[in-house]
């Protein structure tokens, strides 16, 4: 239950801050440091969010499947 709330957080996140860079982008012109942080913060989210699904699945927290059943 925490993973899961972990990781919609994390997927939140790096949606606002996408979304962010592109209002900066719109909004400067595409001259901006505050787009360059916004991006910068999303990848960061995105590594983030990897290295915890990496984490879990090494804990077995969660396991993978196929995407068609057997």
């Amino acid at each position: 239950l925490m993973l899961r709330f972990l990781v919609l957080v994390l997927l939140a996140g790096i949606l606002v801050s996408l979304f962010s860079g592109l209002v900066y982008l719109n909004r400067d012109q595409g001259d901006s440091r505050r787009m360059l942080r916004a991006l910068t913060f999303r990848i960061s989210l995105s590594v983030l969010l990897f290295l915890v699904l990496l984490i879990a699945w090494r804990n077995g927290a969660i396991q993978p499947h196929g995407l068609l059943p057997q």
